[in-house]
């Protein structure tokens, strides 16, 4: 039986001694160091990426992926469960990443590592090796979405652009992360913080009230969602908080604006 998508800490801890359970810290290296949940391995957040060519934020290749989950030991049975030191992007995007790999028994730590320390669980400071097993990655493209995409379904009337980025940097005025500034024409601007009860307790709101904003904004359940930032880091938040609400369709833009932004023929609007 798989674990919830969003997991509270409280019901991980009875769940440490399941032999398919997997735990991912994707915190840095003297987070992880310093106390982390029992038996949690950590996977530097730079595997999540390609690392090179004009676009490194985008997903990695077959190859690198192959090489990652077959070091982390990943089966059809793993339960994994995912959790980050940066209010939750990591741990969503790696959540995308198992979902385009086919892999969906995967859970979102409710709160993070915050939420596992306030309950009074206990950490630990020994490094966890997992073991390898061979694992052969294939991706669904159905999960990502690239320029040609997007220009195909700007106007599309089944397809809303969510921009998970900050206000300053959607309007394209004050913060310009790229050759041109603003955000792609039709986008919705619903900021990933805004998911959270606050930036001390990084517990997901209720999720009623969290759809109810998005409904105002147009981002509707009906819709298929293109999800992005400005690295697809922000945005595999938003990500994972369109499939805990619902959505059946969601996509992300990897490339995201920093590769958007950069291209000479991509329509901008501010």
């Amino acid at each position: 039986m798989s674990l919830p998508l969003v997991i509270e800490a409280a019901d991980l801890a009875q769940q440490l001694n399941n032999p398919n359970l997997l735990i991912i810290d994707l915190s840095d290296e003297e987070t992880y160091n310093s106390g982390h949940i029992p038996g949690a391995v950590r996977v530097d957040t730079s595997r999540l990426m390609l690392g090179s060519g004009p676009v490194p934020n985008k997903l990695p290749t077959v190859a690198q992926l192959s090489d990652l989950f077959s070091e982390l030991g990943l089966t059809e049975e793993t339960q994994v469960v995912t959790y980050d030191n940066q209010m939750g992007p990591w741990a969503g995007r790696m959540i995308w990443t198992l979902n385009l790999l086919g892999h969906e028994r995967c859970s979102f730590l409710n709160g993070q590592l915050k939420a596992w320390t306030n309950a009074g669980l206990t950490l630990e400071t020994a490094e966890n090796i997992p073991t390898e097993v061979p694992f052969r990655a294939t991706i669904n493209t159905d999960y990502l979405a690239d320029i040609t995409f997007i220009k195909q379904h700007l106007r599309d009337s089944h397809s809303v652009i969510w921009d998970a980025r900050s206000g300053d940097e959607y309007r394209g005025a004050k913060i310009v992360n790229a050759q041109k500034g603003g955000h792609i024409p039709g986008a919705r601007l619903y900021e990933w913080t805004q998911v959270m009860i606050s930036a001390d307790d990084t517990r997901l709101r209720p999720a009623n009230e969290i759809q109810a904003e998005l409904d105002r904004m147009g981002i509707s359940t009906d819709k298929e969602v293109i999800t992005h930032c400005q690295t697809h880091r922000r945005s595999g938040l938003t990500y994972l908080v369109a499939k805990h609400l619902g959505f059946k369709k969601v996509r992300c833009y990897d490339g995201s604006w920093f590769e958007w932004g950069n291209q000479p023929d991509t329509p901008v609007e501010q």
